[in-house]
């Protein structure tokens, strides 16, 4: 289960005062440690000795909401210690302050934080080990002071790198929602761009029949009025239906269920009210297709049948959707009569059809036909293969 960010930080802080206390009583203790010939002994009064503890341990509690403070402070805390003979470890404190500076604070800051405590923290180990108190020759307090460094420059480039990581995984996570809002905003369009000019082809042609025998033949006129009429009807309804999927709000829900295989009939059905003889060939198992690729399967034979009346009506049209365990596939094929030798290889089209098949891994294949026409050929695998569009 995961845990909410509030309790998250809640464990955080008091995770980091328990740590602050610890170092706190452990540099008290070291307050009352007596010297020896190793290593010399605080000799001031005890309460100058418990501020410098507290200073060295308790910024460590605060270091999340104050990280730049913090580090200072304890670095105060830590190179007064020094000069006074209380430490007696590597600057534990700091090292865990500057570790936040660098996860929390920009490098142009914490940076410069780093460079200030490495300093520093130089100048108090050599003054402290060879100059105030000698306990150490020149090369032992370089000794010290590289020890100092290392859990210095340790913390922060921990914190640095977890920075950068946690950088890297957020850059990841928005193109991952980018990508995701583009594919949905190509899936929209590819779904509004098939039911528009689906419909409006068919509404067009049949417009130009009216207009054409009006006078001549007014029953004809009438019968491609009603077509029309019929046409818009049902892409306002697959409109609203599309819209609804939008929509948050329940009462939008889809007014029909999604479309597929068994939609392919009225498809040709209005293929041919608009002047293209279909010859259509449906073979699916009887359980049906996957609702994903089914649609798919619809909005191909729906495109491609659009194309054959926008670019070859009158003309014959032959569609093919066989399907087994392993594959759908999808042919389309016209003669072409009126656009023969008209390449389609424009438009959002033959774009949205070549999508849908890369969606589900399979392959894409449109052109004009040595014969004349115009032929579709499109391969979805079922059983878990992708394949390179």
């Amino acid at each position: 289960m995961r845990v909410p960010r509030r309790l998250q930080d809640i464990h955080l802080l008091a995770l980091d005062l328990a740590t602050a206390l610890l170092i706190t009583i452990v540099y008290v203790g070291f307050t009352r440690m007596s010297g020896d010939d190793v290593q010399p002994g605080y000799t001031g009064p005890a309460w100058a000795g418990v501020l410098v503890a507290a200073a060295v341990g308790l910024p460590v509690a605060v270091r999340r909401p104050w990280p730049v403070p913090a580090a200072v402070t304890a670095l105060a805390g830590a190179s007064a210690a020094t000069l006074l003979d209380i430490t007696r470890e590597p600057w534990t404190a700091v090292g865990l302050t500057l570790y936040m500076v660098a996860l929390t604070v920009p490098p142009r800051r914490s940076v410069p934080v780093l460079a200030t405590s490495l300093t520093l923290a130089a100048a108090a180990v050599t003054a402290g080990e060879v100059v105030v108190t000698p306990a150490e020759t020149w090369s032992g307090a370089l000794g010290v002071t590289a020890m100092v460094w290392l859990v210095l420059g340790g913390g922060w480039v921990a914190g640095f790198a977890v920075r950068t990581r946690r950088a890297r995984e957020a850059d990841r996570a928005a193109h991952r929602a980018e990508r995701a809002l583009v594919e949905e905003r190509l899936r929209i369009a590819r779904e509004l761009h098939d039911i528009v000019s689906h419909s409006l082809s068919l509404i067009v042609v049949k417009a130009g029949v009216a207009g054409h025998v009006a006078q001549r033949r007014p029953e004809e006129a009438q019968e491609a009025l009603r077509v029309i009429e019929q046409t818009g009807r049902a892409a306002m309804t697959e409109m609203r239906r599309t819209l609804g999927v939008l929509r948050t709000d329940s009462r939008s829900a889809p007014l029909g269920p999604v479309p597929g295989v068994d939609a392919l009939g009225g498809l040709a059905d209005q293929a041919r009210q608009a002047g293209v003889d279909v010859d259509l060939d449906v073979r699916v198992p009887d359980g049906g297709l996957p609702a994903g690729i089914a649609l798919a399967v619809h909005r191909i034979v729906q495109e491609s049948l659009t194309n054959a009346v926008r670019h070859a009506s009158p003309a014959r049209c032959r569609v093919t959707v066989e399907a087994d365990a392993r594959e759908v596939r999808i042919d389309v094929t016209d003669d072409g009569i009126r656009g023969a030798g008209r390449e389609r290889t424009g438009g959002h089209g033959l774009m949205g059809m070549r999508e849908r098949a890369m969606t589900h891994g399979g392959t894409f294949s449109a052109g004009p036909r040595p014969e004349g026409g115009f032929a579709v050929s499109v391969r979805l695998p079922q059983d878990g293969t992708r394949t390179t569009a």
